[in-house]
């Protein structure tokens, strides 16, 4: 670790011990347990990560990783049971205690200042100084730069972040954890916004962490990625800790069975449905030469928009349902011209959307299930200003039955939900409008291999009903897995178009990254 001693200015890890060299164990909890008013989130739960190892941490959304990774970095208690680290007894862990002795966690919502630069919040609140109170800048910015250099990336440390993409984002913070001598590097989610050449880099980066000695577990819902990437897993399920093994001793069947106490037969089910008429067209969209081309999506059909991060997948999905201005284009529902300026006349038009960040644009999370399910219907619930609250609660938990969403009753706060079931809260409110045209982007996005199935079914019966589905994903195998045709977008033009039977993987790559215009 002699480099990322050197990078961070420290002369030896805090708190280290003599009994750290000849134990393999870097991180033991015993017996711990957690509850919550109404929810036991972990049920003696015992925990060993080994010193040096890459270790895989699953569970369906809710099985408790949360709750066991808050606890690691101090930001829970736990009831009962004992954290020992790196042969020490740790009582009453607390954030600052947590980072001191070297456990440091990179969440899903990224914890960085933007408005500062990458230097700044590297060595955010243990900024290098001359004298009490003066930032030493040339040392800041030396320091960080051979941090960055240690991660294999060149990014100028007095650019702001602001001005970062999400995966350079990423990597600052884990510049700003090795910063802190970090030890055990916990990561919740880390590719989950990002894309396939992205995430290859994020995994170099790892290995790299792995390398200079630093422990990583690893939270992921993909499980592919765990295979790739770890040395062990562990499954949670329902608080408990289901079993570890070593990743080349199990299948990916072995882990959803372990997960989801069932099997699940067909990862990607399809409904054989013929496609019907023409339900939205939109022409005169950017094309490999001009002005040219059409995206065309039929009644009981779903087509993909496939491209890289900053292709302009979203940004055409978000024109059509009225997000945002469209500068090209003329859209039709059922052969009829629409004029569509903002979200409420994409829905009048029969048009609903599932974005991407659900927490900030599909649900309102203060407010409940039914008040979410209903919002975008209630004028239909109306007289004379006056809603009809029993009729819109039997509609609310009729949907709620139909997609199976595990909740425990439809005031519930949808805050409180899991990843998968506030996903299927927001499935729940465009079957409630009755839009002819759904736009999913990345809908499975967050969502463990349980939930995924479960919204896979329900996309197979929107399908079935005779829906046009227009699918943004980032999972190549989901993607393929579910289209009926492949619309790829590079630079914000339509460049290709595969139906399912001649999409692969590695045509769609190289129209996606621009390759065919060599």
């Amino acid at each position: 670790m002699n480099d990322l001693m050197h990078a961070t200015g420290q002369a030896h890890p805090p708190d280290a011990t003599a009994g750290s060299a000849a134990s393999p164990c870097l991180l033991r909890m015993n017996q711990v347990s957690k509850r919550f008013p109404g929810v036991l989130a972990l049920d003696r739960v015992d925990f060993e990560v080994q010193t040096g190892e890459i270790h895989a941490l699953i569970g369906e959304n809710g099985a408790g990783k949360s709750t066991l990774i808050k606890i690691l970095s101090g930001a829970y208690q736990a009831d009962s049971g004992e954290l020992i680290f790196d042969g020490q007894h740790i009582q009453q862990p607390t954030p600052a205690r947590m980072q001191h002795i070297g456990v440091s966690v990179i969440y899903q919502e990224l914890n960085l200042v933007p408005y500062l630069s990458v230097a700044r919040n590297i060595f955010l609140g243990h900024e290098p100084q001359i004298v009490q109170g003066v930032i030493d800048f040339r040392t800041m910015h030396q320091r960080s730069r051979e941090l960055l250099n240690l991660l294999g990336i060149d990014l100028p440390p007095t650019r702001l972040v602001a001005d970062l993409g999400i995966a350079a984002r990423q990597l600052v913070e884990v510049a700003k954890a090795l910063s802190r001598r970090v030890r055990l590097l916990i990561m919740d989610e880390p590719t989950a916004p990002l894309s396939e050449q992205e995430t290859a880099t994020l995994f170099d980066v790892v290995r790299r962490l792995r390398q200079q000695g630093v422990t990583v577990i690893y939270i992921s819902h993909r499980l592919e990625e765990v295979f790739r990437l770890a040395d062990r897993v562990t499954v949670l399920r329902d608080g408990r800790v289901i079993g570890t093994r070593p990743v080349e001793a199990v299948t990916r069947d072995d882990l959803v069975r372990m997960m989801v106490g069932r099997e699940i037969t067909e990862q990607y089910p399809k409904s054989q449905v013929q496609p019907g008429e023409v339900v939205l067209r939109v022409s005169g969209l950017p094309g490999r030469t001009d002005h040219d081309a059409e995206l065309v999506v039929r009644a009981g059909e779903i087509v993909a928009l496939a491209g890289l991060m900053g292709s302009g997948r979203t940004e055409l999905a978000r024109q059509i349902f009225g997000a945002d201005p469209m500068p090209h284009g003329r859209i039709e529902i059922r052969g009829r011209p629409v004029r569509i300026h903002s979200t409420w006349q994409a829905i009048e038009a029969g048009i609903g959307m599932v974005p991407e960040d659900r927490k900030t644009q599909g649900l309102i999370l203060e407010r409940s299930v039914a008040d979410n399910i209903s919002l975008p219907v209630l004028s239909r619930y109306a007289r004379a200003m006056i809603v009809r609250q029993a009729d819109v609660r039997n509609m609310v938990r009729e949907l709620v039955r139909a997609i199976d969403i595990r909740i425990q009753h439809i005031a519930q706060v949808v805050r409180t939900l899991s990843g998968g079931n506030q996903q299927k809260v927001i499935l729940a409110k465009w079957l409630a409008s009755h839009c002819d045209v759904l736009i999913l982007d990345e809908p499975t996005r967050g969502v463990d291999v349980g939930a995924r199935t479960e919204i896979y079914r329900v996309i197979g019966q929107l399908v079935e009903q005779g829906k046009a589905i227009l699918l943004i994903s980032s999972d190549l195998p989901e993607l393929l897995g579910l289209c009926d045709r492949v619309v790829v977008v590079y630079g914000g033009r339509l460049v290709a178009q595969f139906e399912r039977h001649a999409a692969t993987a590695e045509t769609i790559i190289r129209y996606a990254s621009g390759a065919f215009a060599d």
